[in-house]
This record gives structure tokens, C-alpha cells and sequence, in this order.
């Protein structure tokens, strides 16, 4: 891995991040009782430096749910089999995550619809009318 989260506008340094090593639960024999393959990341994203106002408030709101009460994003990683497998997953998912949080959608402008659009949708609207009215029996009036 590099040594820094990087994605569209942001940079983290890899020191930033807090990287614990634990046993992983679950089935999986011996391997799984005596290694220590799950990985767990952590950010402050309250206190990180590498963050402006706006994207700290940005990823605090669409993150809110994922951040604990002090501000620490966590990310945790044990699906595979080494350590070093499950750091870089950990790694790439919390960079997954605050690209995400911080792409701001386009806004969408309402366009008025064309003279073309509005005379084909009118004459569709006359032919429908007279296809109708062809239906009737002659000398009908309803």
C-alpha cells in the first residue's frame, strides 16, 4: 500500500490512521484461533489535520452513522487470510468510503422542453383524439 489515503481532492497520511491487529471469530480451524489476520482501521476524522472544514463537515454528516461519538471513523477487515491482506482491504474500503462521502452530485437544471417536443407531442395527442373518435359509431353523440 502507499503511504497515504488518497482519493479525489483529499489526502491522509498513513499515519493518521490508528491499524489494530486482533484474532478473527468464526469458523476456520487453527489458523483462525492463533493469528492475528483481522484487521481493524481507524481515522479521527474530528481531529485530522489533512481535512478542510467543508470536508470534515461533509464527511461527518454523510458518515454520521459510521463515526462514534468521538469523531472516529472505523473500519474493520477479516475475510481474508493474512493480516496484510486485511489491512489493504480495510484501507481501500475507509478510502471507498470518504470518496464517497465527499462527491458532491451535480445539481440538475430543469430545461424547458423544445417547440419540436411540444408541437410532436400535441399532434399525438390530436391523432389519438381523431383514432378515438373513428371508433364511435356514426351519428353518436357522446
Amino acid at each position: 500500500m502507499s503511504s497515504k489515503l488518497a482519493g479525489m481532492g483529499y489526502e491522509v497520511p498513513i499515519d493518521e490512521l490508528e491499524i489494530r491487529a486482533s484474532r478473527a471469530g468464526g469458523p476456520g480451524g487453527q489458523h483462525v484461533n492463533t493469528s492475528a489476520t483481522r484487521v481493524e482501521v481507524r481515522w479521527n476524522v474530528q481531529a485530522s489535520p489533512s481535512l478542510t472544514a467543508r470536508q470534515r463537515e461533509r464527511i461527518l454528516t454523510r458518515l454520521e452513522s459510521r463515526i462514534g461519538r468521538d469523531g472516529v471513523l472505523r473500519v474493520v477487515a477479516g475475510a481474508r487470510r493474512s493480516q496484510g491482506q486485511n489491512r489493504d482491504a480495510a484501507i481501500v474500503r475507509l478510502r471507498d468510503l470518504v470518496t464517497d462521502a465527499l462527491h458532491v452530485p451535480k445539481t440538475r437544471r430543469p430545461t424547458a422542453p423544445t417547440k419540436a417536443s411540444i408541437e410532436k407531442r400535441l399532434q399525438n395527442k390530436r391523432q389519438r383524439s381523431r383514432r378515438k373518435a373513428d371508433r364511435k359509431p356514426p351519428g353518436s353523440d357522446e
